[in-house]
């Protein structure tokens, strides 16, 4: 059944709709006048070829049953799968804001434009961003500047000055406000000194005063005034100042909590080796093309799946630093079937926008064949507090195959973490229990222990 996707409604020409797993846009004959004429430039096909833009096809007329209510009907190729900035790492986002200028600068080379610069517009295909709201090209008013630059700014350029200049994290934020990240907002974080500086005076410190200005005059009753034109050749150089302040935006973080965790120290004999081949077993016994590996890391076991026969990884943490260097990792040797994301388990991406359901949780759009959740119970359980029960009911919503590790109370991370807390409060945290709980919802297919760790392959019940 064909049906409208919730976060596409607010363009007058066109609007997504999922039918299975085809990705349709409809077009008014307006929208569908200007696709054609886009799609007749070379430019397009070029983006095209390049990557930087979703494969797009226009279906012939009566083909399919929205040709009732639109004069066109797109089919576009589907991402596997839907994430949003809030869960892209700092590098994501910068590739991803370098992604959209580059394909409004060649649509402008070419006569077009894009009528807005969303960060929503761009998608992750694996470690790959692509722009994939071809309904957004338009042959532009010659008397008018961009529309996509107040947009591009709230939500690419003001997120990454933010926790590059200002050192806050913008995932909160635009998880909280999923317009974007205001200039005034902005001006507001980042010291006087640093908005100075060439390329954020140009787009923070001019446009934050530009809009007290433009307040007053409201207030005022004096309106907004007539505007100047605008030309190419000055759009042109807008972009290219924005792609110039972009590329010189760096995040030097500090050494997160477990950035060098990747050393698995607490591994001891074979213990690693045996854990690598009951992941890689269970990949090839469910079979699974899409794996979600929670607590991913650096990527060890993310790799070690698409080797055993995965063909897209998930690969999602909560520290972001860690996944900034395993994106960077993924794009220095153009591994594009492992997406990484930014994600706290115990306060996953929730429905947000309007209606809370402009973006969807984070459980709805991750549909996985198997789930990997390595080393990561005795954090929920102890360090969060989350009782097994929760945790099992957790990852039965994904749906898929299980494979979970079980520290001991024995094991050294699990001593570390108990000595923090007053005697006797995780008492309850042991095997019996775990396996209790896992029962309830899963059929343990498979078990190893390891040292002072249980491995489980697991079958959801149905």
């Amino acid at each position: 059944m064909t049906a409208a996707d919730p976060g596409s409604f607010r363009d007058p020409l066109s609007q997504v709709f999922i039918d299975g797993d085809q990705v349709l846009r409809g077009l008014t004959a307006e929208g569908l006048a200007e696709y054609e004429a886009v799609a007749a430039s070379p430019f397009f096909a070029a983006l095209a070829d390049d990557g930087l833009i979703v494969d797009t096809e226009l279906l012939a007329a009566g083909s399919h049953p929205l040709h009732e209510q639109w004069a066109g009907v797109l089919r576009h190729r589907r991402i596997p799968v839907v994430t949003y900035p809030y869960e892209w790492t700092f590098e994501m986002l910068r590739d991803a804001a370098l992604a959209q200028l580059e394909v409004t600068r060649r649509a402008v080379d070419a006569g077009f434009s894009t009528k807005d610069a969303t960060s929503y517009n761009v998608m992750f295909d694996g470690s790959k961003p692509v722009f994939i709201d071809i309904g957004s090209f338009e042959r532009p008013l010659r008397t008018e500047a961009w529309p996509g630059y107040r947009q591009f700014c709230e939500l690419f350029l003001n997120p990454l000055v933010v926790q590059a200049v200002g050192g806050v994290g913008f995932h909160a934020w635009l998880r909280g406000a999923v317009g974007g990240i205001g200039v005034a907002e902005t001006a507001a974080i980042v010291p006087l000194g640093r908005r100075l500086r060439r390329g954020l005076f140009v787009h923070l410190t001019l446009q934050a005063r530009a809009e007290r200005r433009h307040a007053e005059a409201e207030t005022s009753g004096a309106g907004e005034g007539p505007r100047a034109g605008f030309s190419p050749k000055l759009l042109l150089a807008q972009l290219a100042n924005l792609e110039k302040t972009v590329r010189a935006l760096t995040w030097k973080a500090q050494r997160s909590v477990w950035s060098d965790y990747s050393d698995r120290s607490h591994y001891t004999g074979d213990d690693l080796p045996a854990k690598q081949a009951f992941v890689a077993e269970a990949v090839r016994a469910t079979g699974a093309d899409l794996v979600l590996d929670l607590g991913a890391n650096d990527g060890l076991f993310s790799l070690l799946a698409l080797e055993s026969g995965a063909s897209r990884v998930v690969a999602a943490d909560f520290d972001h630093l860690v996944v900034d260097r395993l994106y960077r990792h993924l794009r220095e040797i153009d591994e594009t079937r492992v997406l990484p994301l930014v994600l706290d388990l115990v306060n996953p991406s929730p429905g947000a926008g309007w209606r809370s359901r402009e973006r969807r949780p984070f459980v709805e759009r991750v549909r996985p064949d198997l789930v990997l959740c390595l080393a990561v119970v005795h954090h929920l359980a102890i360090t969060n507090t989350v009782p097994f029960d929760e945790i099992v009911d957790f990852l039965a919503e994904f749906g898929a195959a299980l494979v979970v590790e079980l520290p001991h109370p024995d094991d050294p991370m699990v001593r570390r973490l108990l000595a923090r807390k007053r005697p006797g409060l995780f008492d309850h945290y042991d095997r019996d229990r775990w396996e209790a709980s896992l029962d309830r919802r899963f059929t343990v297919d498979e078990r190893q222990v390891l040292g002072t760790r249980t491995l489980y392959r697991c079958s959801l019940r149905r």
